[in-house]
């Protein structure tokens, strides 16, 4: 069986083919329209369809999908491998769920912490069991570059820089950095101290645009080795979710 998974996301649309759990090809789109979808798909068969999205509205080239392959709508009530004990799953992020099925489905039986590296960060932890609670979110890498420059009146805006690993700036631009890059390495190695006080066999799983920015400033810590790095970890999710869905 082969599926069409397609994550729309805050800047992005992801796509992606998977034949059972073999990722077969992946592409992205700032924006994408029914001639877009269906030149990709020229050079694959595909059986079903699952879309995952953080907008409300349902765009014309998924009717346009829907009317020639059978298509599902990810949401929070699908049924999946894990137990979702979120207390108001209707605003549950589309995404963060995906993410936890997708670390429960490729690491299964293991207590995972999921670290989204996205417009904003987020983290998820999925026990061993596949029970789900719930998890954190807090502004992304580059939200908190642009935040410093949109609210003052003084500071500017800098790009990060994954080489930059000093304790402290001594001027305005290094200072900035410091404050964005030092900041959220210490709050992940936080958050990863605290999960893994009650886990201490805890399987760290870094995923989104800035995972591998993520690993970098994590590359040094006591926690490198527990890090693996999954940048289709939603799409993975979305894939089992449709195979659970059909079985």
């Amino acid at each position: 069986m082969t599926n069409l998974v397609i994550d729309i996301g805050n800047t992005y649309t992801k796509i992606a083919v998977f034949k059972l759990d073999e990722l077969l090809a992946v592409v992205q789109y700032e924006t994408v329209n029914t001639e877009t979808l269906d030149s990709f798909l020229s050079s694959y068969k595909v059986n079903r369809a699952i879309v995952s999205s953080v907008k409300k509205h349902i765009e014309p080239w998924q009717t346009d999908l829907g009317a020639k392959i059978p298509l599902t709508h990810f949401n929070a009530l699908i049924k999946s491998s894990i137990q979702n004990h979120y207390l108001t799953p209707e605003t549950l992020g589309t995404d963060r769920l995906a993410s936890v099925i997708g670390a429960n489905h490729v690491y299964p039986g293991l207590n995972s912490l999921v670290i989204t590296g996205g417009t904003a960060i987020t983290y998820d932890y999925v026990d061993a069991g596949g029970n789900y609670f719930g998890g954190s979110i807090s502004p992304g890498l580059n939200m908190r570059y642009k935040a410093l420059n949109y609210y003052t009146a003084g500071l500017p805006l800098i790009n990060a820089d994954a080489e930059f690993n000093t304790e402290y700036g001594n001027n305005t631009e290094t200072a900035i950095r410091s404050g964005v890059q030092n900041g959220i390495k210490h709050e992940l190695t936080g958050f990863i101290e605290s999960y893994k006080s009650n886990s201490p066999q805890l399987n760290i799983v870094l995923s989104g645009g800035d995972s591998i920015f993520f690993d970098t400033l994590l590359k040094n810590s006591i926690f490198a080795p527990y890090i693996k790095i999954e940048p289709y970890l939603v799409l993975k999710g979305l894939n089992a979710a449709i195979q659970k869905h059909n079985d």
